[in-house]
Formats: C-alpha cells, structure tokens, sequence
C-alpha cells in the first residue's frame, strides 16, 4: 500500500474541530465524516493529526494517495442513504 499524505486545509480542519474523523466511501467516493457517523474499523489506516486520529478505510486507501479538502464537502454525505 501506498503512502497517503493529509493536505494542510484537511489537517487545519481536524485540529479546529479536535474531534476524530473517517474517510469513508459514500455514493460519490470518499468523504471524511466524525467518528460518530462512521466508527473507525480494525483494518483502518491511522493517521495521528495533533491529539485526534484520521482513520482510513482499507477500502479507500486503495484508491487514494492523498486526504484532500474537497473531500470534506457535506454535500457528498447528505445525498448518500449510507449515513
């Protein structure tokens, strides 16, 4: 598996909102949602962001090189029945 890198605007996001967060497969690819939307699995990559954690689905970090801020858009979550 590939090296995934956080973009800065996603860590700046993390770090303001000192929460844990997911990137998680929704209806149009990979969104970034709280922990307590989507729960972090076993097989999750972990990325420590200051004192909180970006887990990684194994599933999409097949497909990813890099955690990007368009990934952040509410909109993706909202127009999928998975959340």
């Amino acid at each position: 598996m590939q090296r995934i890198t956080v973009d800065q605007e996603v860590i700046d996001f993390i770090l303001r909102n000192k929460r844990d967060y997911r990137v998680s497969t929704s209806c149009s690819g990979p969104v970034i949602v709280p922990i307590t939307v989507k729960p972090p699995k076993e097989t999750d990559l972990k990325v420590k962001v200051g004192q909180n954690t970006l887990y990684i689905s194994r599933v999409q970090a097949r497909y990813i090189d890099r955690v990007t801020p368009d990934m952040l858009d509410e909109s993706r979550m909202e127009s999928c029945s998975l959340f």
